[in-house]
Parts: C-alpha cells; sequence; structure tokens
C-alpha cells in the first residue's frame, strides 16, 4: 500500500512545499489527495474569494484534515465501564458525565489538550524578551478601531465565552519576574512584574511525547460555567434555591456579597463582562418561569437543570449564529456558521421535518450521537493561544445620555468618556451600580471595539492588577502583553511559523510575506532580525495581512475551523441529548426561536433595543444601517 501511495503522489513532490512532504508521508490516500486540492488553492491564495459553495468544499476538506491530524489528547485515555447517560440528562456542576464513555472529559481541571504538538522553549522563553516584544510591536500608539463592524458589546462577549472556557491553573509556589530591559524601560509603566508559573503537571503516559501537561480550572464544554461556575461550591452560592433561578438584583445586575460580585466566575471581570453575565442570569430566570408556567409540576431542581441547558444552548447560538458572523463579515462564513446550527437544508427544514441527513446536511446539533474523532474532548493550548484579543478592548469607555432623544440612526449623544481602569474590577463594578445595565449597554453597543493589529494593545495593560479566583486583588500589578508572549512560550506553543506549519499553511520565508507594511517590517527586524523562525505567535496572528471582512488573521481563523464544530459535536447536549425529553418541549422551541443576541435583549429589554438600535446585529456597532436584503440564496454567493 505504502508502494502505491509512493507511485501516485510522486508527480507531485515538487509542488507540494518542501516543508509538508514528511506530513503528507504520513497522511491516508484518501487525505493526502484532500491535501492537494487545499494545497492548490492555498498556492494561489483564493479560498475566501471562491464562491460561497465552494468555499465551503474547501473549507470541509481542511477540518477534516485537522479533524484527523491536529487533534491531541493530553492526559489518561479512559479506561473502565461506559456509564449510562440516563443517569445524567443535565449539565453536571463540574462537567463531568457529558461523554458517556469518558466521564471526566471536559471537566473542571482536567488537562488542555493540543491541536500542535508541543515545543519546548525553555532555552528561549526570553528571547526575544517579552517586554521588549511587547513594547516595540504590540503596545498601543493611538487606537484603531473596527469601524462599524464589531463593536465593544462584541469585545465583552468574547471575554464571556472565555469565562465559560478556559483559565489555566497556576503554581502558586513558584513565581516568575520579569525586568524591563535597558532599551525599553523608559517606555515601560512596569519596570518589572512578578507573577505565577503555569502549573505544569506529569500526563503520566507520554502519549505523542507529551510527557507533561497543564490544567484547565473551568469546564471547556459550553455549559454556561460564566454565570453557573466550575464547581459545586461556586453553584450554591448563584443559586437561590427556589423555581430553579439564580441570584439577581433589583437593578438586573449582577448581586454583591461581603464587597464581592456573585456569579459563575468573577476573576478579571469588567462592567461589559459583568452585564453580560447579569443578562444571562435574567435568561436563566426568564426560562424558569416559562417553564413552571407550562409545566406547574416542575420542582425547583428540574427547573434550574432545564433552564441551564437552555440558557446555555442560547448561548452557543448566538455565539455561532451571530457573534462568530460578524468576526467573519462574509457570506461563505455567514453559510457555514448557520450550517453547523442548521445544515445545508437549512432552519426551515429543520424546523419542520426536525435533523436529516448527518452533519453536512442537518447540522452539527442534533446529531444522533456526539463524535470526538477519537480524542477525548478538551479545549486545546493552541485555542488559547488565538483567543488572546485584548486588542478589542478601548481606552476609554464613551458613555452615553440614554435621556435624551436619539439623534440620526438611533445615536445616543456622548455624556463623558470612562477611563477603562476605572471600569474593571470591583472599582468597575461599583462603577457600574451607578451606570446601571441600559447605560452600559447602550454605550458599548455605539462604540466600535479595537482592531487586532499591531500596536494596538491597550497600553493600560501594562500596568493591570490581576484577580484570584475569588475576585480579590493580587498585590503585583502585571505587563499582560509581555506575559502574553511569555505564556505562550512557558507552555510549549509552537511559534508563527511552525504553528502554521502545523496546520498545512504555507509558513512566510521573509517579513514582506506577513505584512506590505515598510514600518512593521522594519521593526520586526529590529527585534528578530532576520530569523522569521523566531516569530511569536501573538506578534504572527496580529501582524498578518487579513481576509477581507475578518477581524481576525487567517491562521487563528484555522483553530476556529477545527474547535467551534467540536465544541458542538462533540457535546452530547448538542447531539444526542438535544430533545425534548433533555430540554422540555418549551425549552426547545425557547432556543429554536432564538436567533441572536438582539432577540436576548429584545426579550428582557425591549424598550432599549426599539429606541437605540438600528443595526441588524447588536455586536455591530449600533448606528450602522441594516443590513439590506439580498435576494441571491446564500449558497449561489460570489465574493465582491
Amino acid at each position: 500500500m505504502q508502494l502505491i501511495k509512493s507511485v501516485l503522489l510522486k508527480p507531485f513532490h515538487n509542488f507540494i512545499h518542501k516543508d509538508f512532504h514528511e506530513v503528507v508521508a504520513r497522511m491516508k490516500l484518501m487525505d493526502r489527495f484532500i491535501f492537494l486540492d487545499i494545497h492548490f488553492i492555498d498556492k494561489l491564495g483564493i479560498w475566501h474569494r471562491l464562491p460561497v459553495f465552494l468555499g465551503l468544499t474547501y473549507l470541509a476538506l481542511r477540518r477534516h484534515l485537522h479533524q484527523e491530524y491536529n487533534l491531541f489528547n493530553v492526559g489518561k485515555s479512559p479506561v473502565g465501564v461506559r456509564y449510562n447517560p440516563a443517569d445524567y440528562p443535565f449539565r453536571t456542576a463540574d462537567g463531568k458525565f457529558n461523554d458517556p464513555f469518558n466521564e471526566g472529559a471536559g471537566s473542571e481541571d482536567s488537562f488542555f489538550g493540543r491541536n500542535v504538538l508541543p515545543v519546548d522553549q525553555k532555552k528561549k522563553l526570553m528571547k526575544p524578551d517579552p517586554i521588549v516584544v511587547a513594547t516595540k510591536l504590540l503596545a498601543r500608539k493611538e487606537y484603531i478601531d473596527t469601524g462599524k463592524q464589531f463593536n465593544v458589546i462584541a469585545a465583552s462577549w468574547i471575554q464571556f465565552m472565555i469565562h465559560d472556557w478556559i483559565d489555566h491553573l497556576e503554581n502558586t509556589d513558584q513565581q516568575v519576574e520579569l525586568v524591563a530591559p535597558k532599551q525599553v524601560a523608559s517606555q515601560c509603566p512596569l519596570k518589572s512584574f512578578k507573577f505565577y508559573k503555569s502549573k505544569e503537571v506529569s500526563t503520566e503516559h507520554g502519549y505523542y511525547g507529551i510527557d507533561t501537561g497543564y490544567l484547565n480550572r473551568r469546564t471547556p464544554w459550553w455549559d454556561g460555567s460564566s454565570i453557573y461556575g466550575s464547581d459545586a461550591e461556586t453553584l450554591q452560592k448563584v443559586r437561590t434555591f427556589k423555581d430553579g433561578k439564580l441570584k439577581i438584583s433589583k437593578n438586573g445586575l449582577l448581586p454583591h456579597q461581603d464587597g464581592q460580585v456573585i456569579s459563575g466566575d468573577v476573576r478579571n471581570i469588567w462592567a461589559g463582562l459583568s452585564t453580560l453575565q447579569a443578562l444571562f442570569v435574567q435568561e436563566h430566570n426568564a426560562v424558569c418561569d416559562a417553564l413552571e408556567k407550562e409545566y406547574p409540576g416542575l420542582k425547583d431542581e428540574e427547573l434550574y437543570r432545564h433552564a441551564r441547558l437552555v440558557t446555555s444552548a442560547v448561548i452557543a447560538k448566538v455565539h455561532t449564529i451571530d457573534w462568530t458572523v460578524e468576526l467573519l463579515k462574509t457570506d461563505m462564513l455567514r453559510a457555514g456558521m448557520r450550517g453547523n446550527w442548521y445544515g445545508l437544508l437549512g432552519k426551515k427544514f429543520k424546523d419542520t421535518f426536525g435533523h436529516v441527513g448527518g452533519a453536512i446536511l442537518g447540522g452539527l446539533v442534533g446529531l444522533k450521537k456526539p463524535n470526538n474523532h477519537g480524542v477525548p474532548y478538551s479545549l486545546t493550548e493552541e485555542f488559547v493561544s488565538v483567543y488572546r484579543m485584548h486588542g478589542l478592548l478601548p481606552d476609554t469607555l464613551l458613555l452615553r445620555n440614554v435621556d435624551a432623544a436619539p439623534g440620526p440612526n438611533k445615536s445616543p449623544p456622548l455624556a463623558k468618556e470612562v477611563d477603562m481602569r476605572e471600569l474593571i474590577g470591583n472599582k468597575g463594578e461599583e462603577a457600574l451600580q451607578n451606570i446601571g445595565f441600559t447605560r452600559q449597554m447602550v454605550s458599548m453597543g455605539h462604540q466600535a471595539c479595537g482592531a487586532l493589529e499591531l500596536w494596538n494593545y491597550p497600553n493600560w495593560f501594562r500596568d493591570l492588577i490581576p484577580q484570584d479566583v475569588d475576585g480579590r486583588d493580587r498585590p503585583d500589578p502585571v505587563d499582560l502583553p509581555a506575559l502574553e508572549i511569555y505564556r505562550d512560550r512557558e507552555r510549549s506553543v509552537a511559534r508563527y511559523n511552525d504553528f502554521r506549519r502545523s496546520l498545512l499553511l504555507i509558513p512566510i520565508s521573509k517579513w514582506e510575506d506577513l505584512t506590505d507594511d515598510n514600518e512593521a517590517v522594519q521593526t520586526l527586524r529590529e527585534v528578530y532580525g532576520d530569523d522569521v523562525e523566531e516569530l511569536d505567535l501573538l506578534v504572527g496572528l496580529v501582524a498578518e495581512k487579513k481576509i477581507k471582512g475578518f477581524a481576525i488573521s487567517e491562521t487563528a481563523f484555522i483553530i476556529f475551523l477545527l474547535m467551534a464544530s467540536r465544541r458542538l459535536e462533540a457535546d452530547r447536549f448538542f447531539t444526542s441529548d438535544f430533545n425534548e425529553e433533555a430540554y422540555t418541549k418549551k425549552g426547545l422551541e425557547w432556543v429554536n426561536t432564538t436567533e441572536s443576541l438582539k432577540d436576548v435583549l429584545d426579550r428582557h429589554y425591549p424598550e432599549m433595543t426599539k429606541k437605540w438600535m438600528n443595526s441588524s446585529s447588536a455586536f455591530s456597532v449600533w448606528d450602522s444601517a441594516p443590513e439590506p436584503h439580498n435576494p441571491i440564496p446564500l449558497y449561489l454567493r460570489v465574493p465582491h
């Protein structure tokens, strides 16, 4: 068989980029031909310019290859007896008992997996110095925004998701100190800073040569742990134990006790995140009311369990077919994300006939059984790395006057600018009590968020007080962009070029392949010399030329392509148990009729959206024009 593979592919040897010869040689025969298809299109650089249906075919083929070759388990493989999912028809507090064959998959304190095999950087932790990288290439010079495409709600939303999915356990016995080198010290708010190392844990088996890994203290399932918590103790704090509901203040914001905010995850919050947490506590409680009215016999625990499933699914759906569609604003990705949820047959067909025809025709949601592609579910170190998006946040929040009459396109007048440092942590919670839910949400909705570009990482993050898991401030401030550079190296995440090679993306050979900006090329050369292999992943992601309509880089998008699907298809509550038995008929109807964050806001604050939102999506700037009707069917469209 190996001889046949070699003979068939020998004519293509010179066509295939030299860096891929080894990996292609390890592929199955059919996968080699799939690789040739995508590699041909990659060499032309045209996949995003293809007609929608052809582009989706390219993405489906590419996703298949990544499912085969970019999922690596870290930690023990499951052993023992399969449990009965019927014993756990609900989301548990710590994420256990979701995967019927692996009770610990996706649970609190489980391992981060890998999409790319680790690259040991212990000898290169300080090369080049993380503070130099942050100062010369990341620190904001002037605020670059995303225009009308993406607003500050969208920036807050992704932090809302991060607080649902990922947070590394730290080793509080080992502290590291970084000192600003003389060449940049005068430009650094902190001359030095201390932080804890990530906690490195033995995997006890060494599969793929991965002897150690890192633990995720949050549950990586899409289970709403940002509002419910990732353990039983936190869940106890947020529940009322009456009618299935969660605690919320009369003003619609999160409650406080002993000076601390009460929510599922309170570490490193700010007013924007807190507002979204409060909104989905309200959503959970509204689901409880609807279920109690429909099914008067349901008790507190049953109401809570059903409402959690419904609310978590609403969050996942909003992210899939609303937030991501605005992030990757192209017809192809609109079709792709809706395809993930509804399939090619579409919403009307699925609402009428149910899930038909597998993942492609019927979508990932509602599959007959979950699919983890033979690798226990987790989120990955590479996933963490591409979600480093602090550049989305502005320097100030433009606080609006919501008592005035709307201006053109429902725009509210500006009242004042509030420094972002006044809106983070406990200080931010106090400020939010004075601002109020509506004013905070309207202000974020009408302000464009930052762009993920070089020199656009907020400087207020360079002197930031981090928090413990209970929301209490730590004594030592950190330089966050420098820390993020260090974290990727510490956790053996591949640098930019190796990262691209591992994802079957053509690597760069010179700085001009990465960017057309002459100043950027010059500065990259100052920091890294002529060695493009030394380029840090975070810098590469923000320096990379963007695809038209994309707010993120193509490199980051490839991880999204793989993991966004995996979050849905590996979870039995989005597949085999996405049904009336688990959710109730009323609960499933609630999910199926909610299409966007605007729908959620309309449900709780109809006067606010009617008065202040002109846009089609709550994630685009609210005074932007609604999207015009396009008579051409989505799958038949061609990019302009």
